[in-house]
């Protein structure tokens, strides 16, 4: 006769299927615990089955070798890793686990925030001038640059540091990062400045006395549980838990690189790279989880897990429009909202007023405060030559996560 089998048999056969299932991307809670009926409540089946279509599509057309995905919303979490490390024939599978490059998230992850902190002690007064800290800078039309400018793009300093003649170390960058004379008002134009987030990174180090690194660490990372995030990866994993960038050679980068070099744990940034891995403008590597955790602080008020990193109102300064008057860009004092560079991982549906950054290595991290839902996207999609474009994901992947993240606000 046959017999139904026990419910202890059932259950384990249904908690075998849905790890079976999870493997290839499920929705869970923050802690890591299945939670289909949440994801059921928060999010759109069908619009995550198209963001997973979109990446893997992608990565089929060799627009990058692979990626993670992350959406939140209320404690539903789907995330997903997509292809592999590399297009090399022994490359792993890329898993939530992967640590990638975060390139110019490191702006909002540590440096606008180290800065804020500090102004929140009244050791950084936003608007004072650069050279009150920097007395070696003034000239060429930088007396007037105050720290907000630096913050928020509008100093009138070029977009980034000349890479000759050669030149190595922190204190070369300092000084050709002071040598610069801008280029408008400060005050009165918009343009995306590494060197701007170079002066913010030592301004960081000068006041507090202490490395960005180390700052990063005891102040950011640690408290808010980041254990995958930090500079100068290699110091603490493997270099085979990174997904590379670039190659030298022929069959990659043909700048600094010797032939056949790969960056894996080293920062993709050649300025940062020049400046030995650490500065305020790059070199943070992280995992989508740990990014998750420091959106998730943000949407708190600045405190997670009854961890207080920052308050109230440097949250809303970091996160809320503070470009001055006349300037056709919104920023925060960190965070991008409606510049040029907003307009793609935002997609078609986040409103103006949710906010957050891109990093160039491909890479994502957009909150809308309104539904309170996040994205995180990381990827390498500059390797192995960083001649890859893929804006039209940014978009796609910025309107999806919108579309999945129910609730009437964003229908």
């Amino acid at each position: 006769m046959f017999r139904f089998p026990r419910p202890t048999i059932l259950a384990a056969l249904f908690a075998a299927l849905f790890a079976a299932l999870c493997a290839a991307g499920c929705a869970t809670t923050p802690a890591g615990n299945p939670s289909a009926m949440l994801a059921e409540q928060r999010f759109d089946g069908g619009r995550l089955a198209a963001i997973d279509r979109a990446v893997n599509e992608a990565v089929a057309a060799r627009k990058l070798p692979g990626a993670v995905f992350r959406l939140e919303r209320e404690g539903a979490v789907y995330e997903r890793g997509y292809g592999k490390t590399s297009y090399e024939a022994d490359a792993v599978p890329v898993t939530p686990d992967t640590i990638f490059d975060a390139a110019s998230l490191t702006k909002v992850l540590v440096t606008a925030p180290a800065v804020l902190m500090l102004a929140e002690e009244g050791r950084i007064a936003l608007d004072a001038p650069l050279v009150r800290y920097f007395p070696e800078c003034a000239g060429g039309g930088k007396d007037a640059i105050t720290v907000r400018h630096l913050l928020s793009h509008t100093s009138g300093l070029a977009s980034g540091l000349p890479a000759k003649p050669g030149w190595r170390g922190d204190d070369s960058a300092h000084a050709l990062a002071c040598a610069q004379q801008t280029t408008h008002p400060p005050g009165s134009f918009f343009r995306y400045s590494d060197i701007n987030y170079v002066l913010l990174g030592q301004l960081v180090r000068r006041v507090s006395g202490m490395p960005l690194h180390e700052f990063a660490q005891r102040r950011i990372f640690t408290p808010l549980g980041m254990s995958d995030t930090g500079y100068l990866p290699l110091a603490r994993v493997s270099a085979a838990a990174i997904a590379p960038t670039q190659k030298g050679g022929p069959e990659g980068l043909h700048g600094d690189l010797a032939p056949g070099r790969l960056l894996q744990g080293v920062v993709h940034d050649p300025t940062v790279r020049r400046m030995g891995g650490v500065a305020g403008s790059a070199g943070v590597f992280s995992t989508a989880r740990d990014i998750a955790r420091f959106a998730r602080m943000l949407l708190n008020g600045g405190e997670l897990d009854g961890v207080r990193v920052l308050g109230k109102d440097s949250v809303r300064l970091l996160t809320t429009a503070q470009t001055p008057p006349g300037i056709d860009a919104l920023r925060g004092l960190g965070m991008d909202i409606d510049s040029p560079y907003a307009k793609r991982p935002r997609g078609n549906v986040y409103p103006i007023g949710s906010y957050g950054h891109t990093g160039f290595t491909g890479c994502i991290l957009w909150i809308d405060p309104v539904s309170r839902s996040f994205y995180v996207f990381l990827s390498n999609r500059v390797y192995p030559d960083d001649k890859s474009n893929i804006l039209h994901l940014y978009t796609e992947l910025g309107t999806l996560a919108a579309q999945a993240s129910a609730g009437p606000a964003l229908r």
